[in-house]
């Protein structure tokens, strides 16, 4: 979208969105050199908002207490992990997984944000322990690849056949052992004859 129609939008509407004001941001920021027209309507935008015909839209903050419960009840069992073992876990992971799997609780101001911890201690302390302790779990279970990790290519498929095939090479050498006897050996003729 384009500052004129951001800020005839805004004018229309007598509002100007957190969303509005970072598209308008964005666009001054990549611009090497703003258009007479730009220049133009972000004055009247200015004006406007002086004079109270546009009201900016204050962006509201949200507490999501239901992060802080996770990222402290992870943090707890991940050091119970680190302290028997060498493994270094990510916490970001664990959390998010876990995060998933809970129900938001959200408050917008710290009474709120109060009531919403007292409830989830209440209602979901063992359900958010259950959580953070399977994404532990699934954690330790994953492999750890390091920084040798690569994603596929998006090139062509025999592309990406003949990559999976060195992954699995590496990772998986023995997985089609060879047979051990004849019984599964066939002549190239028979095969062909067959064919035929």
């Amino acid at each position: 979208m384009s500052i004129e129609k951001i800020v005839e939008q805004a004018l229309q509407d007598g509002y100007l969105t957190p969303v509005m004001e970072t598209e308008v941001g964005r666009i001054c920021d990549t611009a090497s050199e703003l258009s007479i027209e730009e220049y133009m309507a972000l004055d009247r935008l200015m004006g406007a908002l002086l004079t109270g015909e546009v009201v900016a839209v204050p962006r509201k903050q949200f507490i999501n207490v239901m992060e802080e419960l996770v990222l402290t009840e992870a943090v707890a069992q991940i050091a119970e992990i680190e302290a028997k073992s060498d493994r270094i876990l990510d916490v970001g992971d664990i959390a998010a997984y876990a995060l998933n799997r809970l129900p938001p609780l959200y408050a917008t101001t710290e009474e709120g944000a109060r009531y919403q911890r007292q409830r989830a201690k209440e209602e979901l302390h063992d359900l958010i322990t259950q959580q953070v302790s399977a994404a532990l779990t699934r954690n330790l279970d994953r492999p750890d690849f390091g920084c040798e990790r690569q994603a596929l290519g998006k090139t062509g498929g025999n592309d990406v056949l003949r990559q999976v095939n060195s992954l699995l090479q590496v990772y998986a050498p023995d997985f089609e052992a060879k047979p051990s006897s004849n019984y599964f050996e066939v002549e190239e003729s028979e095969v062909i004859s067959q064919e035929f």
